[in-house]
This record gives C-alpha cells, structure tokens and sequence, in this order.
C-alpha cells in the first residue's frame, strides 16, 4: 500500500467512525490489481477494499446523482480532473452540493490497461511509479515502461493538478504535468482531411460499436432521467444498431446533446470495449465553441451558464461562414 493510499483509508475511516459522514464514495479492489471499481463504503470494515493506484481512471462525480440525495452526508474523492465534472453537475442542480463532502486526492495520471496488453504487458501484480516510468512487478518478471506510452487518452491532454472544488485535499507529492502534444492537435487532423476521407475515418471507428451503452452510462453529461435511445417509439432503441445510420446516429446525437457541457473528462473513451476514440467528438465542439464564443471550459465554476444557453453581442451571426481553419 502506498503512502497516499493510506492516508486516503485512514481519513476515510476517520469520517465514517466520527458519524461526520453516512458513506464515503471511492474505488474498490477488482479481481486483477488494474481493474478497481467505483464503490461506495458504508462501514471501517469495508474499507478493507479500499484502492487508489494508477488505475483508478474512474471518475466518480456521476455516482453523486442518486448517492447525493441519500439522507446523511457523503465523503467523495475527486482527482483534479472530476472535479469539474462535479462542478458541471452542481451548476445543473444533478447533485445536491450541501450533502457532499469533496476530497480532492493527488492524481500523477492514470494508467490505461489495453496499452499495456499491446506492450505485452500482462498478470501485473503490483505498480509504482518512479517519476518518468510505470514500473511494475508481473507474473512473468518485473516491466518497466515509460508512463506517458501507456496514460488514458484523458490524461495525456491533462487540464491541470488542481481541484475547481474541494472541502480538503490529500496531496504528498509533487505534480507531475503528464500533457503530451495539444489537445486538438487530433481533432486538427480530421479537419485537414476531406469530407470523404473524415466520413470513412468516423465510419470504420463507429462500425466497431455494440451499443453497449457504457459510454452514456458513465457520462457525466449524460443525465437525463429518461434516453430517446430507451423510447420503444424512436425506433432506435434497439440494444444493437440495425445498421450504419443507427450507429452514426447514436454517438452523433450524443455529442450534440452534451456540447456546451462535455468537461473533456474522457470517461466515454476510457470505457468503451471497441477502444473507438468518441472524445474527439466532444473536443471538436469545444473547439468550435471556443473559436464561435470564446474559451470556455465547462465545469470550472459550478454556477452560470454555458456559451450555447446565453448571448453575448460578441455571439457569432446566424448568417457567418465557419470553416474548419478558424479558432487554429
């Protein structure tokens, strides 16, 4: 157990067994050492099964919906990067602020698994990270491997160590800028490309989607009580797309309904089993937003509103010509 873990168990341990809180959202232990999962504690004995490793991608804010309007407090600890997820959520009255107590814990970039599978890299069994490479014992000898080769795409356009909101923060070492390249340097490619090429790049990475779900499920932005792609008369609320439009549609549709909202935590391509790179979706209208209205980023207060729900004499005209080059 590292440092910083324990001192997460312990404060954790020290809420829940001085009644300041109901519950403590965190991540628990998988059956393998990289595949912890969001968890919610309720008593000191549970936290046995308390992890925070490099694994722990996860970002917890969406839990807080339903959790948040539990009777009694909740404990949650945020990296830096959910707590604008959370901040968005509070801004849309999804979670009950006055109900949740935010740790904001230290984040040095979290490791994606399928990177390593493809480094062959497999039957980890412990990890640390020496400041520049993930090192990490296996059953098959002891790997080490540079950390920027192997980070969630999320973490590799890292939007900074620190917390937009916190109650306290759990933070030992020094912050690690784990940034490779630019954001957009991505999204720039595509729109260098001709509409038949982006068509076939979007179509090859989307015919690879089982409609799941499990990008919807775990996005932040993704709220509403009630899907059009659950409604029996949409015609699209078949678990499996029919054909090309209905694949197209879906994840379209989707980044339209969170644009103006999406925080770029990159949890829709962090859990996506096809590994279909949906983020760039969301960073094309960001980047469009902020070349239209201006930088923006969504969730840094959790108040006001966002550049597509208020006006501005600056606001772009109806009747303007956009095209992909502007706000480069």
């Amino acid at each position: 157990m590292s440092e910083l873990e324990n001192k997460i168990i312990e404060r954790a341990a020290a809420l829940l067994s001085g009644g300041e809180v109901k519950r403590v959202v965190g991540w628990t232990k998988g059956e393998f050492i990289h595949d912890p999962s969001p968890a919610t504690f309720e008593t000191e004995e549970s936290l046995k099964n308390f992890v925070y490793n490099d694994f722990c991608g996860a970002n917890l804010s969406k839990y807080l919906i339903d959790i948040s309007k539990k009777e009694g407090k909740t404990a949650v600890f945020l990296k830096p990067c959910d707590t604008y997820s959370f901040n968005e959520l509070v801004k849309e009255h999804r979670i009950k602020r006055e109900n949740v107590y935010v740790i904001g814990v230290e984040c040095q970039g979290k490791l994606a698994e399928y990177k390593l599978t493809e480094k062959g890299v497999t039957g980890i069994t412990a990890e640390k990270y020496d400041g520049e490479n993930a090192v990490l014992d296996t059953l098959y000898g002891q790997k080490t491997i540079k950390k920027s080769e192997v980070l969630l795409e999320k973490c590799l356009a890292c939007k900074g160590k620190k917390h937009v909101v916190s109650d306290e923060t759990i933070i030992l070492g020094e912050p690690v800028d784990t940034t490779v390249g630019d954001r957009f340097s991505k999204v720039r490619e595509l729109e260098n490309m001709s509409e038949e090429e982006r068509f076939a790049f979007w179509r090859a990475e989307l015919s690879k989607c089982i409609r799941c779900n499990a990008c919807r499920n775990v996005c932040p932005a993704c709220s509403c009580l009630k899907c059009v792609f659950d409604n029996p008369q949409s015609g699209v609320a078949a678990k499996s797309n029919a054909d090309c439009f209905e694949e197209q549609l879906f994840h379209i549709i989707r980044a339209f309904h969170v644009s103006g909202r999406c925080t770029d935590c990159g949890e829709c391509s962090r859990v996506c089993p096809q590994h279909i790179p949906l983020h760039l979706l969301n960073r094309k209208f960001i980047k469009d937003i902020d070349a239209l209205y201006g930088e923006f980023q969504a969730g840094e207060v959790d108040e006001g509103k966002t550049p597509l729900t208020s006006y501005t004499e600056g606001d772009t005209e109806p009747n303007k010509v956009f095209t992909a080059t502007e706000g480069k």
